[in-house]
C-alpha cells in the first residue's frame, strides 16, 4: 500500500514531509502536496514528519478521507516532484486547524 496525504494539507501545504522520503515521492501544488503512489513505498517516515498530521497510511483513512487516495495518484501526475523543503504558504498558520477544507484544493 501507501501513505496519503489527506485534507489538513490543504491551504497549509508544509513541506517538511518531502525531506524525510527516501524515494522522492512527493509532488507540489498551488495548495497541496501530493504522494505518488506508485512511488512510494510505505516507510511512514513522513507521517512524524507532517506538523499537521495530514499523512495517513492508505489503509488508515477515514470514510471521508478515503477519495484522497485517488486524488494523490492523479495530483501527483499533474504537479512537479519537490526533493527539497519550502516554506510552507504565507498563510498556512491561519490555515493549520481549520476543517472542511477541501473546496479550496487545487489542481
Amino acid at each position: 500500500m501507501t501513505h496519503v496525504v489527506t485534507e489538513p494539507c490543504i491551504r497549509c501545504r508544509y513541506t517538511d514531509c518531502v525531506e524525510d522520503c527516501p524515494v522522492d515521492c512527493f509532488h507540489l501544488g498551488p495548495v497541496f502536496v501530493a504522494i505518488d503512489p506508485g512511488t512510494c513505498i510505505d516507510c511512514g517516515l513522513c507521517v512524524a514528519a507532517c506538523p499537521v498530521g495530514a499523512i495517513l497510511h492508505a489503509d488508515l483513512l477515514p470514510d471521508a478521507q478515503k477519495d484522497f487516495l485517488g486524488l494523490n495518484a492523479r495530483l501527483a501526475k499533474l504537479w512537479p516532484r519537490i526533493t527539497r523543503r519550502q516554506p510552507g504558504l504565507p498563510d498556512a498558520d491561519q490555515w493549520r486547524n481549520r476543517t472542511d477544507k477541501r473546496p479550496w484544493l487545487e489542481d
